[in-house]
């Protein structure tokens, strides 16, 4: 595999090669949104009701309560086979939707988080604070703390968004286009909504109204040795301000704790790394020593907590370039993370509890 190239955050150029974001062709059948769709079907009016029934009261005990869980739970066990059914009719004949990312509305909601939840739920067993912080519609940025040798947290952060905001909302993560060049991930990742962490697509989902979510400490975070835990890397030159500045959205930092511990790194093997095109490779407890069994993470107690909103909608429109301002704003974003990670850890009884 070549070496994995790490595009800048704030690198305005246009991307190319594997990090170049898909073709507006139908990649697997699904139509995208915004495109022409593959049928039309008809809207038929209710019909009215006549003078015999408008003679005929209605009262409340003629209308039966509503199942807890929606409208998708109505029929019970039946009506949840009928709309596996439809979902599978839908996949083999391409009528489902993705948009210009690559993201899957429907198999994300339906199948990957499905497949997340019970991480989420059973293994880490993650406890979420300040989800109140985060805007119930319009455009954000959720800047987070990285680490964990592999990239689980963005996906409870993912999972954390999706399960427990008041309004439904899912979150768009920015990742290096390491992901994008490995075979399954890079289909996995777009299907959920990942895109480059470029300012170009960045800026494009905001404008959308997205939340966007971006781990500024890159490579730095997620492969820095275990002694150094929970110690903040560099955020880089404060590209994720300059683009919430140009946006006007807020900046919602997010601390999270647990992730440090699920593979302890105590070695990195440098050369075996550039061998591989990875920008580490890591040794840990267990792996390799154990093979496969390694690559099992430790099953840690996990917290995330999202914390006050930093607007930036105050500033005016060439605060964007102003170096010294997104010095500071980044500087602020980075204490507010590095001051909850600590209060969470002095909070927590145990790794594992």
């Amino acid at each position: 595999m070549a070496d994995a190239k790490v595009i800048p955050f704030d690198d305005d150029r246009s991307r190319g090669g594997s990090g170049q974001r898909p073709s507006r062709r139908r990649g697997t059948g699904g139509r995208r949104t915004g495109g022409e769709p593959a049928a039309v079907h008809e809207v038929k009016a209710l019909p009215t009701r006549g003078a015999a029934q408008d003679d005929v009261p209605v009262t409340t005990e003629e209308q039966p309560p509503r199942p807890p869980g929606g409208p998708e739970r109505d029929g019970g066990l039946e009506q949840r086979v009928a709309n596996g059914l439809a979902f599978l009719r839908r996949r083999l004949t391409g009528d489902y939707d993705v948009d210009d990312f690559g993201y899957d509305a429907e198999l994300t909601d339906q199948v990957l988080m499905s497949l997340l939840r019970p991480v989420y739920e059973k293994y880490f067993r993650v406890d979420v604070k300040g989800i109140e912080n985060i805007p119930a519609k319009g455009g954000a940025l959720i800047v987070a703390n990285h680490s964990g040798t592999l990239p689980l947290d963005g996906l409870m952060m993912q999972v954390a968004v999706h399960d427990h905001h008041p309004a439904d909302r899912h979150l768009r993560l920015l990742a290096a286009d390491l992901v994008f060049v490995l075979p399954v991930v890079n289909e996995l990742a777009r299907k959920l909504g990942h895109t480059l962490a470029c300012t170009e697509d960045a800026e494009r989902l905001l404008g959308q109204g997205e939340l966007v979510g971006v781990m500024p400490e890159g490579f730095k975070g997620i492969g820095k040795p275990f002694s150094e835990r929970y110690k903040l890397q560099r955020f880089g030159r404060g590209g994720f301000v300059s683009t919430a500045l140009r946006q006007g959205v807020p900046i919602v930092p997010c601390s999270i704790v647990g992730a440090e511990e699920i593979y302890p790194m105590i070695g990195n093997a440098k050369t075996l790394a550039r061998l591989l095109g990875f920008p580490y490779f890591p040794l840990t407890p267990t792996f390799p020593w154990l093979g496969p069994l390694g690559m099992v993470p430790l099953p840690t107690k996990w917290t995330i907590q999202f914390g006050e909103p930093i607007p930036t909608d105050g500033y005016p429109p060439e605060a964007a370039e102003d170096p010294m301002l997104m010095f500071n704003l980044t500087d602020q974003v980075r204490e507010q993370i590095q001051h909850t990670l600590y209060k969470l850890l002095v909070q927590r009884r145990s790794v594992f509890f």
